[in-house]
């Protein structure tokens, strides 16, 4: 059935339910004023990807609104009610950010929830996502929800889901739920009647646990305590981050701490960004810019949902430079084994988790401390579901991702930004009473290991159109892939769709262990990794670049640095990335 035809009849079923007057005003006005956008708001459903539930707000079947969230949301209580045991409790924790309808989305789901007679704890007021994950275990919940999409643009918004365990669906219950929400035909099937004491505010002392928590982990107190008075700035980009972040580097001891003004007020349009991204450089602008004026040692930034945490440090010259979350993760998964090791914590049994998308720098670094590095898919979610199949065998140390998500410990089941931040600002204040800096350890790391440049190129293709072009373009890169790259040979490719790794010199080829995922990589002699992947949250294609130079001395960086990024624009033309 052709889109138009499948909009037609999502439209048609939409307009059978007992609607508001006003959705039904905006369906009519959509299909007469705009019928290429009546088409994507009606010619599907939307799907959980690597972050859930995310979409652009409006009338539709693909979009975010009340009926979407409600039918969602009745779809995981049918399956929380099938899967209940008798000694599980039928309880739900619920967060929301500063996005417009986040609060009134939140309210939905805690109704619908209540109406079936599950148990909610609902946040009174915005919070971050890794509260939430950390939420669900303090209080034994069965499921969590938070809304929010993350970084993405203010038209958006999500609904992500969490398991007992804290960390967002995986297999089997996604599909569990999404099964359930399909066998919804009507929205008269949502159950709305509830009694309003099943509706909780979440404990104070939950909050007041999480921090405790974030202090024990804490590896250099007395370089805090030396070093209390270190410059920091940081920004919650008119995020949930302002409600926690500030409170998480008083509970350490920092005493010079600088809020970017204009960004500290949630806001839901984000008035000051184009993009509520701390992995771009405009919407850290403002804070690197108070940075400047205060002479700041550590600038900090955080996306709407505190799950992703940007920062900049001063490199030799005292310039400040923002670091990709390839060089972010590298120093915390570093800094974590050196002191873990000084201190005579460090587990024997400890273990490193990333993505197959991130730096193999961070491998590099745990193989250097004789402790094992597991790679997952990409989304954050397959390090919490590595976390939980080794729970009791393998004790996480850290992890993390190269878009800018890092975890210490496993109190929390997510990347977490205000954990992150509290160990920049330890990190940046123990470099600082070795009379060294964040940026010298990143060179020194450089010299033992070889230094990685990386670049993430992200191309979006909106709409039908869109999703076509990008199929498109994986089946080729797929089926004619490249010979070299960047004047590197290509010497492996692993295709994990087809859970295939090919050795490109011998012809051999070997299982992929993980589950399947449209994902390619390409393994070039010099060390350096090439992925190409849909994202899994956004209408768009990703080329993952990393690439390796080796390098004697610490003031070879900066040239290693700089013949890297002039072979990675050679490599985006000849992947044809400019070009699309």
């Amino acid at each position: 059935m052709k889109p138009q035809e499948l909009a037609n009849q999502k439209a048609a079923l939409w307009r059978s339910f007992e609607l508001d007057n006003d959705t039904l005003a905006a369906i009519t006005a959509l299909e007469n004023t705009d019928p290429k956008e009546f088409v994507d708001s009606f010619y599907t459903d939307l799907e959980f990807g690597t972050g859930g539930l995310r979409g652009l707000m409006g009338v539709g079947s693909n979009r975010m609104n009340r009926y979407t969230v409600g039918m969602a949301t009745q779809g995981l209580a049918n399956y929380m009610l099938s899967q209940a045991t008798a000694d599980q409790a039928l309880r739900v924790a619920i967060a929301y950010d500063a996005r417009n309808n986040s609060a009134y989305f939140a309210q939905i789901a805690a109704q619908t929830l209540a109406a079936n007679n599950i148990e909610v704890y609902l946040f009174d007021e915005l919070r971050p996502t890794p509260l939430l994950s950390f939420t669900v275990r303090e209080l034994s919940c069965m499921a969590g929800i938070v809304i929010t999409a993350s970084h993405n643009p203010k038209e958006y918004n999500g609904y992500k889901v969490y398991w007992a365990d804290g960390g967002q669906i995986l297999p089997p219950h996604d599909s569990g739920i999404i099964a359930e929400v399909r066998k919804l035909n009507n929205w008269s099937e949502v159950k709305t009647n509830f009694a309003s004491e099943k509706i909780k505010s979440v404990p104070l002392d939950v909050e007041a646990a999480y921090i405790e928590r974030v202090q024990n982990l804490c590896l250099s107190q007395d370089a805090i305590n030396a070093q209390s008075d270190l410059s920091i700035v940081y920004t919650p980009i008119h995020g949930s981050g302002i409600t926690l972040v500030p409170k998480v580097l008083n509970a350490l001891g920092f005493q010079n701490v600088a809020i970017v003004a204009e960004q500290a007020t949630p806001d839901g349009n984000f008035s000051t960004v184009s993009s509520p991204n701390p992995e771009e450089r405009a919407a850290m602008q403002m804070a690197l810019a108070l940075g400047d004026r205060t002479s700041a040692a550590l600038v900090m930034g955080t996306d709407p949902d505190t799950d992703r945490v940007g920062i900049a440090v001063r490199d030799a010259k005292g310039r400040l430079q923002l670091l990709n979350g390839n060089q972010a993760g590298s120093l915390l998964v570093y800094y974590r084994l050196l002191l873990s090791k000084t201190n005579k914590t460090l587990p024997a049994n400890g273990f490193i988790g990333k993505t197959i998308v991130t730096t193999e720098l961070i491998a590099r670094i745990a193989a250097s401390f004789d402790v094992p590095c597991y790679n997952t898919l990409t989304g954050f979610k397959y390090i919490a579901g590595l976390i939980k199949e080794k729970e009791g065998k393998e004790v996480f140390i850290a992890g993390g991702e190269e878009s800018y998500g890092y975890l210490v410990s496993d109190f929390v089941r997510d990347k977490d930004a205000a954990l992150s931040a509290a160990q920049f600002a330890e990190m940046a204040a123990y470099a600082r009473s070795i009379n060294s800096s964040l940026w010298q350890l990143l060179c020194q790391l450089y010299v033992q290991h070889g230094v990685y440049a990386e670049d993430l190129v992200s191309i979006t293709l909106k709409g039908i159109d869109g999703l076509a072009q990008i199929k498109n373009l994986m089946h080729q890169f797929r089926n004619n892939p490249p010979i070299k790259l960047g004047g590197s040979l290509v010497q492996k490719i692993e295709d994990y769709q087809s859970q295939e790794a090919k050795d490109c010199v011998t012809g051999q080829r070997t299982k992929i262990s993980l589950p399947s995922s449209n994902v390619l990589q390409f393994h070039l002699a010099d060390g350096s990794k090439i992925s190409i992947r849909p994202s899994g949250t956004e209408p768009k294609i990703k080329f993952y670049m990393s690439l390796r130079k080796e390098i004697k001395k610490t003031w070879e960086v900066e040239e290693a640095l700089k013949q890297l990024q002039t072979r990675i624009g050679l490599i985006r033309i000849e992947l044809g990335v400019n070009l699309i």
